[in-house]
Parts: structure tokens; C-alpha cells; sequence
């Protein structure tokens, strides 16, 4: 299984609409696996992220107030991705998985972007 990052809004009455994707957009956030592996690692939580890191315990639900801070966490963790790559995978696999990690926050800023636009949220679950 793979995490999801969608972009939501919320009704007046508080109740959360995700955004229709169409089926031929890839939205994963990683693999379920990178909850505590990468975005919860000690790692990612050494830069200072605080916002990715709650994937480690649940769904991260990115109120439109915090979508900049989730903004800023992709750039901290883009700007440090050789390091966050080492110090989450084994030595044989970095570069590959340093792609993967590239990849999966170039989605997550993309929805980060949509939910700008529309004064919405970003759920990653």
C-alpha cells in the first residue's frame, strides 16, 4: 500500500470534500512503510519537520493555515535529500531511493500549490 496526498476543503459545516484526482494522476506520498521510516524518522525530525513527522502516528490532515509550514517542511527536506536519503535507507539503494523521496515531494508540493489556489487543505493518509 502507498500513502495518498489529496487536497481537500472544507463545507460550512466543517465537513472535509476531497478534491476529485483523475485517474491518470499519481498522488503517493511513498509507501505506508515511509511513515516512520522516512517521513517519522528521526532523520526528517532532526531538521526540525513537524508536520511530516505526525505520519508516523496518523493521518496528517494540513489545515489550509498550515499548508505554507508544509510547504516550507518539502523545501527543508528537498534542500537536505542526500542526507535525508543516507539516513533513511540502506547504503545500496540511496540513489534510487533518493528519487523516490524527490518525487513524492514534488507531489506533495504540487497538492501543497492546488490547495493555495483554492484556499484549501492537504491530507496525506
Amino acid at each position: 500500500m502507498s500513502l495518498l496526498v489529496d487536497v481537500f476543503v472544507r463545507g460550512p459545516d466543517g465537513t472535509l470534500h476531497i478534491l476529485d484526482v483523475p485517474d491518470d494522476v499519481y498522488q503517493s506520498g511513498g509507501f505506508e512503510s515511509w511513515r516512520t521510516t522516512v517521513w517519522g524518522s528521526d532523520k526528517v525530525r532532526s531538521l526540525g519537520a513537524r508536520l511530516l513527522p505526525l505520519l508516523a502516528e496518523d493521518d496528517l490532515y494540513a489545515e489550509p493555515d498550515q499548508v505554507p509550514r508544509l510547504l516550507d517542511e518539502v523545501a527543508l527536506v528537498r534542500e537536505r535529500l542526500d542526507e535525508v536519503a543516507h539516513g533513511t535507507r540502506y547504503p545500496r539503494d540511496v540513489e534510487e531511493h533518493r528519487e523516490q523521496i524527490a518525487r513524492r515531494l514534488r507531489i506533495i508540493e504540487a497538492s501543497c500549490h492546488k490547495a493555495l489556489e483554492i484556499g484549501g487543505g492537504v491530507l496525506i493518509w
